[in-house]
């Protein structure tokens, strides 16, 4: 049985954490995480030595604000990330750490084909796992007023992994918001489901393939991912369909779909008793996907829909599945046409997550509404027509 850290420390918010709002001064605000942390019941010692040398970021600012890639869309995004010698590489992997995989399924359920697609975007295997001092990253988006709930607890995790001599605030680098080692692990999920799966006493995810792949693993299976269950699958669709019933948003058993017209492309439907949503990325003349159960536990590795739907289909191809059928979808919005595009959709009263020029979920579901309102196919792929129509 394999061993995962300890956690010792609560690193819910707490009274002081809620106080100390986001912004102003740095080095009032690292105080004011200091004394929380202390209040917390950290030792005053190892509080001021984790943050004694902490320093605000701007590059760690510039690259959240710089994130154009998930404004691709799909057919471009997976086409950029998926090449023929990345699928080698990770088939290669895959038979190389074949006996890791084996026990990890046995343990987690969670499938060679997902760990290694999280392996290879993420850090490209393990080749580049990010430069960033950590301890700086987490405080500087702690401290922004973007998403400061999300990066508060991290920086309190971090310096509970700090208390456990599992993280050193002065060397440890990673990406640019805190994610560390081969498969990107926040300093909380590491606390919860890092694992010493090759025996050596630490949990060594920049280092360890095996200590990394379990650790990626038990967070899924931790995040509610269901063994011997499929994720995605693709499909063809009927020429007249009802697309305002596509996105996650509608689910319905598998079999339910099939019985209106949607047929899996390499045969039968993988799990028909299993409630599904169909997908289309890029609306009703491109690629098309049943997502199972399965599919949605990944948006807690990453957010975009994009990017998941790419990873999701990545497991699939390494898992033996065919490529895509692209089809020939309508030309889409560059990202300043889909700015403008969610400014009119915040007119009309819809939550699309602020004006950021990516096609995340919240605007396909707005997308949606309106075009069935317009009378145009309501397959949430907006196109110049709809934005000339708004």
């Amino acid at each position: 049985m394999f061993r995962a850290i300890a956690c010792t420390v609560t690193i819910a918010a707490g009274p002081a954490l809620a106080q100390t709002p986001c912004g102003g001064p740095f080095r009032d605000f690292v105080e004011a995480l200091s004394a929380a942390a202390v209040e917390r019941g950290q030792n005053p010692g190892t509080v001021d030595a984790f943050f004694d040398g902490i320093r605000q970021d701007q590059s760690v600012l510039d690259a959240d604000r710089r994130q154009g890639i998930f404004q691709a869309p799909f057919i471009d995004f997976s086409r950029r990330l998926i090449s023929s010698d990345r699928l080698e590489r990770g088939r290669s992997l895959g038979r190389d750490y074949a006996t890791t995989f084996e026990a990890i399924e046995a343990e987690y359920g969670v499938p060679r084909g997902i760990l290694l697609a999280f392996w290879a975007f993420e850090t490209d295997y393990g080749s580049f796992q990010g430069d960033y001092n950590t301890a700086n990253a987490l405080v500087t988006l702690a401290h922004d007023c973007r998403r400061p709930e999300l990066f508060r607890p991290q920086v309190f995790a971090a310096l509970e992994l700090y208390a456990q001599d599992a993280f050193d605030p002065d060397t440890t680098t990673g990406a640019w918001a805190g994610e560390i080692g081969m498969v990107q692990m926040l300093p909380e999920d590491i606390l919860t489901n890092g694992i010493d799966a090759d025996g050596d006493g630490r949990v060594s995810l920049k280092t360890s393939p095996r200590d990394a792949l379990f650790s990626g693993a038990a967070m899924l299976a931790d995040l509610g991912w269901r063994a011997g269950e499929p994720w995605l699958e693709e499909v063809e669709m009927p020429a007249e369909f009802d697309w305002y019933e596509t996105g996650l948003e509608t689910r319905k058993p598998a079999s339910d779909w099939a019985a209106l017209g949607v047929t899996a492309r390499d045969g039968e439907i993988d799990a028909p008793d299993l409630q599904a949503s169909i997908l289309l990325p890029q609306g009703k003349d491109g690629p098309a996907f049943l997502a199972y159960p399965n599919f949605p536990v990944l948006f807690e590795w990453n957010q975009s829909f994009t990017y998941v739907l790419t990873a999701a289909y990545f497991a699939t191809r390494l898992e033996g599945a065919q490529i895509y059928d692209a089809g020939n979808p309508e030309p889409g919005l560059n990202g300043e046409q889909m700015v403008r595009l969610q400014e009119a959709l915040q007119a009309r009263g819809y939550d699309v997550g602020g004006a950021d020029g990516i096609l995340g979920s919240g605007t396909r579901a707005a997308v949606r509404d309106v075009q069935r309102e317009l009378g145009l196919p309501a397959d949430a792929w907006p196109t110049p027509e709809l934005l000339e129509r708004l």
